[in-house]
């Protein structure tokens, strides 16, 4: 019980530092010299629609644990990825982080009433789907029951929070798109590569949990 009131603690004092967090902590595409190719703003006179994700906390066995999804192949873009609960913004919504507990509760049954919202990490732009993405992070108060829609999600499973933070979890490969060669990071989970915008906004909530001494 020690070791997760440890995380609870250092995840609050994490979402509550206000300090940046440098690209050179963060796992983007790079070119083979180790600069980012990442965009993380939209071109000039680009109008990205507002998204969000909820990265959320829950405790189980004594730790934290984050859960993750596996995107349906029925869905127009990043079929098959490792992702978050999310989805662009709605009207009624009322910003992102109404937007993060609610496709929540539509893509896994998290129920809002117990999530605990401690913050937003940095958003950033989404080119292949023209999004400008919100992370929102929340504690759960309980441990999950998740039950994941098959229209969206082709599967679920929930790491530790530890594992995210090993170093030995993140790895990175070559690869070529559009005759152009560039590193690739990601975390090693489950089988999954978890790479681009998720790999991205966990390694800012890796890098600020590092800082706040876990």
């Amino acid at each position: 019980m020690a070791h997760l009131e440890h995380q609870i603690a250092a995840l609050r004092r994490a979402m509550a530092d206000p300090a940046p967090v440098a690209i050179e902590d963060l796992l983007v595409l790079r070119d083979l010299g180790g600069t980012s190719i990442r965009p993380m703003d939209p071109p000039p006179g680009v109008t990205p629609r507002e998204a969000a994700v909820l990265v959320l906390l829950y405790p189980g066995e004594g730790e934290l644990w984050l859960p993750l999804t596996v995107r349906s192949a029925r869905l127009t873009t990043h079929r098959g990825e490792v992702s978050l609960p999310g989805g662009g913004t709605d009207p009624d919504d009322g910003g992102p982080v109404g937007t993060a507990l609610r496709e929540a509760w539509e893509e896994l049954g998290i129920r809002p009433a117990n999530v605990e919202v401690l913050g937003t990490l940095t958003a950033f732009y989404i080119p292949p789907s023209n999004n400008r993405l919100t992370p929102v992070v929340g504690l759960s108060i309980g441990e999950l029951d998740l039950r994941p829609d098959p229209d969206e999600v082709e599967a679920a499973f929930s790491v530790p929070l530890r594992i995210l933070l090993d170093p030995a979890t993140i790895q990175e490969e070559v690869w070529e798109r559009r005759g152009l060669r560039m590193r690739v990071p990601y975390f090693a989970l489950e089988g999954y590569k978890v790479w681009g915008a998720t790999a991205l906004l966990l390694s800012e909530l890796v890098a600020r949990l590092r800082r706040a001494g876990l």
